[in-house]
């Protein structure tokens, strides 16, 4: 974007100031802060903040943030003294299950570049005196973490950031937004309107009231938390710490107690304790009022009255886990307000229909420094150098933004805070938000479902738990450990197998479909993706979104339907409100529609898959007919059909759609002729196991924003006759003359049996260079199956290690795919079948 923008950033907390530093240090300088509260104390979350920075988390995105929070906050220094204690962190186990979780944890640390190590319970001990050594199983310590200092840092980043220019307006609530033809225009406030070409909002809770007045649901829940100090602890009590100042008064690491729902910190010779705990307590920001003119440490607008009945629990563990707070009371305590959302994670990005209007919300001070760089970097150069697809305001469905959505799973998300949760743990409620037209048809027989984003998604049958005694020997499913077991079933053996040997039908109607029409779509499709989508009607081409900078932003399926028609098969919500932005800046009509829900879709998959679909259709599907990646309307038994020749899984067969209310006889009818050709139904399971087999890529898992297409394995979809320029092209012309240093490796356990599940970091000699992105036990060849990122000098045929709960499992960089490499299977007019899976296929390497 142009420097010359002139920008409202609303909210002077941790979060507004560090953006406004940001964009200075980008060269922005037309930035005005406009905060409701007084500078100097604007009594938001910040200014009550305990300060505690955890770094290490499951999600690569926000362990990043938190580093550079880190790192800008030793920055931020006067007097010689900065603006973060860095004391260390320790995370502390008093249950077997805790234990367990902090070997993943430390495995995550490793995976992202933390410096991080595992404690026994001597090693507590001496890092940290006061615990019980009755009690504590072991720790998880990483030096790096400690204290933010937040209110502090906001004041200097205020006065350095007022002497480049920044102008900053206290006392000042905003009280509308301005648009015209859907972008801001400016922020109006009772001493008038202040023009505008981004705002920014940074208001934190207040945030869900700032969204409401331009129509813009913020899915994010304001709750109190707990936090008090105790009086004078005697063993703190007349040390050299105690003389420093400005809150730097902190010597031992900041300490957490997850198992109890408990985190502490020091406070001099007093100690602060933290509770997630108590019962969660929703607070509607527009209740507050205005914030006052006088605010201070005990008296601001997020520091509500302490409910000392809640806190009683916290307060017995505390005194069991550290006995020197046996010798001393509580002397104060709050419930301080924080925003909680959905998913946990923060809220940033650009409201999908208002054009200008940009959020920074949810943003602890963990992460704050970290956000407000990556939000920069995107008004800025287009790019934020760490991927934040999962922070995106525009990630949320329509099903997640009503209101009783969002608090529902904001609160308990604050419950959960400090659970250990499986990676593929689903909500328990809400369910059955959205379910597709064949659900009755699952449930009858046996589907178990897991939930993605408000969707009943089945991942295997228990009606086929029969099959199993009719297993090939080589098919035989390993026994699994425990936390790989979890939301597992055997059954899924069958299910590959089956697809494999036979026929299968999967649910596909959770995809995200949509139709993009008009004069202007093929211009907009051929501006926005790497495909030449220029082709005849009935042609299906493989693409992808990327940024200036050649990063993937998605990877789309598109099918061009008529001369002014496509139908885009995309990722995610974030996909839609892209396109649909792009779209409101063409000069030629064009219109972009959500198809999802008006449609269902299932998969027919397996060297039967024609067999069947003969059987109930009048159509050709023969490959000169119906060629792979083609797309025709059809009918099956008189319904409507829109079938497209592409598999997920690596097998010859079609994705089937109609309209909702055609959807139970498309099912009935294809289960019906598939009777005599030993059709089953099979789950998501089965399906991530063969598509890792066949080396299909997994957009926001195997591959996001930070990676261009040569490392990530997706060249194929960037057509080099495409003459017309497209975003990212010109940084393509010059990466594919690099040697890339890094790629998307395929990987194979070497004992055939040892399971990961992602995010694991992987060891070459002795180093971890890299993390796991996705795995599976690949059922054809009979062996767990990895994709992770590598050193590109981690050559095909050498051994790594992947470290899963502390324990090294070796493994083979292997070429990919590890099945079909040919493609046989998909684009032969007979493919071949049983015989070839009777043998064990030789991975290429």
């Amino acid at each position: 974007m142009n420097p010359t923008q002139r920008v409202v950033i609303i909210g002077a907390g941790i979060v507004g100031t560090n953006v406004a530093d940001e964009l200075l240090l980008r060269g922005w300088t037309d930035i005005t802060v406009v905060e409701q509260g007084p500078l100097h104390m604007p009594g938001g979350s910040t200014s009550h903040a305990p300060g505690l920075v955890f770094q290490t988390s499951p999600s690569k995105t926000m362990t990043r943030l938190a580093s550079y929070t880190v790192e800008k906050l030793l920055s931020i220094e006067k007097d010689g003294q900065s603006c973060f204690n860095q004391v260390g962190g320790l995370e502390i186990a008093t249950t077997p299950a805790r234990v367990e979780e902090l070997k993943r944890r430390h495995g995550f640390a490793s995976s992202w570049g933390i410096e991080s190590r595992l404690l026994n319970t001597q090693e507590c001990l001496q890092l940290y005196p006061h615990l019980d050594r009755n009690v504590v199983l072991g720790g998880f310590y990483i030096p790096s973490d400690g204290l933010a200092l937040a209110a502090r840092a906001t004041q200097l980043l205020i006065e350095r950031t007022s002497k480049a220019g920044v102008r900053y307006i206290g006392e000042t609530p905003v009280t509308a937004i301005e648009q015209k033809d859907s972008r801001v225009t400016g922020v109006t406030t009772p001493r008038g309107t202040i023009p505008a070409d981004i705002v920014i909002s940074c208001a934190g809770f207040w945030g869900v009231e700032l969204g409401a007045m331009v129509g813009v649901s913020i899915p994010l829940l304001p709750l109190a938390h707990q936090y008090a100090k105790t009086a004078a602890v005697p063993k703190l009590a007349g040390r050299e710490v105690n003389k420093r100042i400005n809150g730097m008064n902190a010597t031992l690491p900041i300490l957490r107690h997850q198992d109890q729902d408990l985190y502490y910190r020091e406070h001099g010779e007093q100690y602060g304790i933290g509770f997630y705990g108590h019962r969660p307590m929703p607070v509607v920001a527009e209740s507050l009022g205005l914030t006052p003119k006088h605010v201070d440490e005990k008296n601001m607008p997020s520091r509500l009255e302490f409910t000392k009945e809640d806190f009683e629990p916290a307060w017995n563990e505390s005194q069991k886990l550290l006995p020197a707070l046996r010798d001393t009371t509580i002397e104060d305590g709050f419930n301080g307000i924080f925003s909680f959302t959905p998913d946990g994670g923060p809220i940033v990005g650009q409201a999908p229909n208002l054009d200008g209007f940009w959020v920074a919300e949810a943003v602890w001070v963990t992460h704050s420094a970290g956000v407000a760089r990556a939000l920069a970097e995107v008004l800025t150069t287009g790019q934020s150098q760490v991927d934040i697809g999962e922070c995106e305001l525009s990630r949320f469905e329509d099903v997640q933004l009503s209101r009783a959505y969002i608090n529902e799973t904001s609160a308990q998300n604050f419950v959960e805070i400090y659970d250990i949760i499986h990676p593929s743990q689903p909500k328990e409620s809400p369910r059955n938000l959205r379910v597709s037209p064949f659900y009755s048809r699952q449930k009858d027989q046996g589907a178990f479902f897991l939930e993605l984003a408000g969707w009943e998604r089945p991942f295997w049958y228990e009606g086929n738990r029969s099959l199993l005694n009719s297993l090939p020997s080589e098919w035989k499913p390993i026994e699994r450990d425990p936390w790989s077991a979890k939301f597992h079933s055997p059954i899924v053996a069958v299910e590959a197998w089956k697809t494999r040997s036979a026929v299968a039908m999967y649910d596909m109607t959770s995809f995200h479909r949509f139709e993009v029409s008009g004069p202007g779509a093929l211009d907009l499709l051929l501006r926005l993706t790497t495909a030449d989508v220029n082709t005849k009607s009935g042609v299906i081409s493989y693409a992808l979104l990327l940024n200036n900078h050649g990063g993937i932003r998605s990877d789309l399926f598109i099918s061009r339907l008529d001369k002014d028609l496509f139908q885009v098969g995309a990722n995610t919500a974030t996909d839609l409100a892209y396109i649909s932005r792009e779209a409101r800046q063409q000069e030629k009509w064009v219109q972009v529609r959500d198809i999802t829900g008006s449609t269902c879709c299932i998969g027919l998959w397996g060297p039967r898959s024609r067999d069947v679909i003969t059987t109930i259709s009048p159509d050709d599907f023969s490959n000169k007919s119906f060629p792979y990646l083609g797309v025709r309307n059809i009918t099956i038994n008189g319904i409507p059909v829109t079938a497209l020749r592409k598999s997920y899984v690596g097998e010859l067969g079609w994705e089937l759609q109609t309209s909702a209310e055609c959807g139970g006889r498309l099912w009935d009818s294809i289960w019906s002729a598939g009777k005599n050709h030993g059709i089953i139904a099979a789950g998501r399971g089965a399906f991530n196991a063969l598509r890792l087999e066949k080396g299909y890529r997994t957009y926001g898992l195997d591959m996001n924003s930070e990676h261009n297409p040569y490392e990530a394995g997706v060249a194929n979809a960037v057509r080099a006759s495409k003459w017309e320029d497209y975003i990212g092209k010109t940084a393509l012309e010059r990466l594919v003359k690099q040697t890339p240093t890094r790629l998307l490796r395929c990987l194979t356990v070497n004992d055939g049996r040892s399971m990961v599940l992602g995010k694991e970091p992987v060891f070459y000699n002795q180093k971890a260079v890299g993390y796991v992105t996705t795995a599976a036990f690949g059922y054809t060849v009979r062996k767990p199956v990895a994709y992770a990122w590598l050193p590109s000098t981690v050559a095909l045929g050498q051994i790594v290690e992947i470290e899963y709960f502390g324990r090294r499992i070796k493994a083979t960089v292997a070429n990919d795919p590890l099945y079909d490499p040919d493609s046989r299977r998909l684009l032969d007019d007979k493919p071949f079948v049983d015989q070839t899976l009777q043998k064990e296929p030789k991975p290429r390497l």
